[in-house]
């Protein structure tokens, strides 16, 4: 949010300052006094925009655009998400993937299984969205073999999030390639070559130790299956076809949109009512709605299933979630105002000529404004923007650029602290409090961002020798 006619004038050492003062205090409120995480995150985004200088007439303002911005993007995904989950979960279907999951890989390889699942998914669905989708099937094969939620679920997230910031065509990537002007297939192809090995390492290895040090029981949030529809579950073709469908429609529109961006569909063609239909029958919200439609039908009605039962079951899917909903909210809210008030210029003004190598820039400046203001969409999108100058007149080849690109996108993940939604996200669905969750899915974060950025400058260095 930028408010008219009002110019920062703290520096970047003040800000930094502040920012660091107001985590600080969120957690010391939140960990040490207990303080519930929405009302901490609010009162310290509040004292956070006073601070910084925002204008007393537009700190409400900054606080419910934070807020209404992150709940315009994440209320609809998880309340639609967690009702198709809860309905494959209390239909028997999410036992069925369990056990066609187990019975395939066997039991020492599901966690591995559940991941590679989640890849596949993530290639075209938003990491929130396929998070919330596969969530049923990660808890159905955590009851059924035992253990901590972290040894399948960190797998799982993570598989979702290295997707989610380096392939193709999810919005990030994208964008970066737009302002380096780097060829989107050689993005994909240097995107997965990173990714895959990046998540075996951080997510799927990570979270086999995470989940013997941390023995967390699996949530309940999503409920159980009863035992009638256990005993007579739902066909396993119907259950994956379910959670294939969100992934074609999202797909069709991730799809078209990168065909209209790499001008491969003509301008009006993209204008036109029924490219437009498409994008809008494939955007997430919407292909969740049709999903959980279908669902409706084909393991509720079709099974007998009666239509209390189904409004009884949607129902009970969205209390468990509200809290999530809100704090999520709340910690864009939070990031909000950091972004208001100017840290990421004043860091751009810092930063710009820091006389490093370009590929090593890149990562540092988006780390950096990632851990400040916690939104890992600007902190690579502000890189992206600041350093193009400079990348265009390097003369740099495709595999170069290509490379440039997932250097600035691993420094947009580093960290993921209470600054960002994601954080509350994950840390509320796997029912970890902040403590934990900074121990866990922060850690695996940064791990993703500096082992993909080796990869990344190797690429760069034996490219450049060509």
């Amino acid at each position: 949010m930028t408010i008219e006619g009002w110019t920062q004038t703290l520096g970047a050492g003040p800000l930094l300052a502040i920012a660091g003062a107001a985590v600080l205090l969120l957690l010391f409120l939140i960990i040490k006094l207990r303080v519930h995480a929405f009302v901490a995150l609010i009162l310290i985004s509040l004292l956070t925009a006073f601070a910084t200088g925002i204008p007393a007439g537009s700190v409400i303002d900054t606080l419910t655009s934070g807020f209404g911005s992150t709940l315009a993007s994440v209320a609809l995904l998880v309340g639609l998400g967690a009702m198709l989950g809860r309905l494959v979960e209390k239909s028997g279907g999410a036992k069925v993937l369990a056990d066609t999951l187990i019975n395939t890989f066997g039991e020492k390889h599901a966690p591995f299984a559940l991941g590679v699942a989640s890849l596949l998914f993530g290639f075209p669905i938003f990491f929130d969205a396929g998070l919330v989708v596969m969530l049923p099937v990660v808890f159905a094969v955590a009851r059924r073999l035992g253990g901590s939620v972290l040894l399948y679920g960190l797998p799982a997230a993570g598989a979702f999030s290295v997707m989610h910031v380096f392939v193709p065509p999810h919005p990030g990537p994208v964008a970066a390639s737009a302002f380096f002007e780097a060829n989107v297939g050689y993005v994909l192809i240097i995107g997965l070559l990173v990714a895959l090995p990046t998540w075996y390492v951080t997510c799927y290895l990570f979270g086999k130790w995470a989940g013997r040090k941390w023995q967390l029981p699996i949530p309940n949030i999503l409920g159980e299956a009863s035992a009638e529809h256990e005993a007579n579950p739902p066909k396993f073709g119907v259950v994956v076809s379910l959670l294939l469908l969100p992934l074609v429609l999202i797909f069709l529109n991730t799809g078209l949109s990168t065909l209209a961006s790499a001008g491969v569909v003509s301008e009006s063609a993209s204008e036109s009512g029924w490219f437009q239909f498409l994008l809008t029958v494939g955007s997430t919200p919407v292909a969740l709605l049709i999903t959980l439609l279908v669902a409706v039908l084909a393991i509720g009605i079709r099974r007998g299933m009666g239509k209390t039962a189904i409004e009884q079951t949607l129902e009970g899917a969205l209390g468990p979630v509200a809290s999530v909903i809100l704090i999520t909210g709340a910690g864009g809210m939070f990031g909000g105002v950091l972004r208001t008030s100017g840290i990421g210029a004043a860091l751009e003004d810092v930063l710009g000529d820091l006389g490093i190598p370009l590929i090593l820039a890149g990562f540092l400046i988006s780390s950096i404004i990632r851990v400040a203001q916690g939104s890992a969409t600007v902190a690579l999108t502000t890189t992206a923007g600041l350093l193009s100058s400079a990348v265009l007149a390097a003369d740099l080849n495709e595999l170069q650029l290509a490379s440039m690109v997932i250097a600035v996108a691993a420094g947009s993940v580093i960290a993921s602290h209470v600054n960002d939604s994601g954080f509350w996200l994950v840390g509320r669905f796997f029912d970890m409090d902040v403590k934990t969750t900074l121990k866990t899915w922060t850690v695996l974060e940064t791990l993703i961002a500096l082992m993909a950025f080796v990869i990344a400058a190797v690429i760069y260095g034996v490219a450049s020798l060509g």
